[in-house]
């Protein structure tokens, strides 16, 4: 894959500060090819993911975002642009206060809720969805009712942030209280967004939360029957056994 890189607002060449950090001694210029090429792997794995959010119905157009961190800098999908139009050459990055340091493409509208989560929690990427049964519920309750143990796998149960207009401060401080404890919130009226160590694992939560909320819509439409809801304590439960899931390497 062809370096995407390209001059940024104030001249320096793009990529500089990733290669800096895993350069020697402040970026010499192995360093800075080997950073660049994290970046462009980097990149091409978040506009990956944003194209799958739209194969598996989790987004329509260009609503959703998806980003990815590496050091002090953020890749970020761009604002409107189809994902299936995102080339290497449209890497668009930015720093922790937003400056955007990599690319010619404006971020996302939705940067702020990005950046909030980088700069309170270890995460690595975030994935932001309008996925349509998790938005249902959100205009529904202000807490996903706890149909399922896999609430645990998002810290606990997931709660719904107050809706705000979206891009602004105020969304991202809701989310942030509602993402308390937790990996994955839903945002009134609006949609998911989720976090993890990897894009993948952003990626899945995103998925289970659909999954969460699609089966909750589901189990509570049957007239005259109420769902079954786990307890605190089983879905504490469940969190310790999902600590022990998977493969050990």
């Amino acid at each position: 894959m062809a370096e995407p890189l390209r001059n940024t607002d104030d001249g320096h060449q793009a990529g500089n500060q990733a290669g800096q950090q895993s350069g020697d001694q402040g970026g010499n210029r192995t360093g800075q090819q080997a950073g660049n090429q994290d970046v462009a792997r980097l990149w091409a794995d978040v506009v990956a993911t944003a194209r799958r959010t739209v194969a598996d119905g989790l987004v329509v157009g260009t609503s959703g975002n998806v980003s990815a961190r590496i050091g002090d800098l953020v890749l970020v999908t761009p604002s409107g642009v189809p994902y299936d139009r995102l080339t290497p050459a449209d890497v668009t990055g930015v720093d922790l206060t937003g400056r955007r340091v990599l690319g010619t493409l404006v971020p996302t509208s939705e940067l702020p809720m990005h950046l909030a989560v980088y700069r309170t929690t270890d995460a690595r990427a975030v994935v932001h969805t309008h996925a349509v049964h998790a938005t249902a519920v959100s205009t529904l309750v202000p807490e996903l009712p706890t149909v399922h143990y896999m609430a645990a796998a998002l810290g606990g149960p997931v709660r719904v942030a107050p809706y705000a207009a979206y891009g602004t401060d105020e969304l991202a401080e809701n989310m942030l209280r509602a993402l308390a404890g937790r990996s994955g919130c839903l945002l009134q009226n609006h949609g998911t967004i989720t976090y993890g160590a990897t894009l993948d694992q952003a990626y899945d939560r995103t998925a289970q939360l659909e999954w969460m909320c699609r089966l909750w819509l589901t189990a509570s439409s049957v007239p005259g029957l109420t769902p079954s809801l786990l307890t605190e304590a089983q879905v504490t439960e469940a969190g310790e056994r999902l600590k022990g899931y998977g493969q050990r390497r």
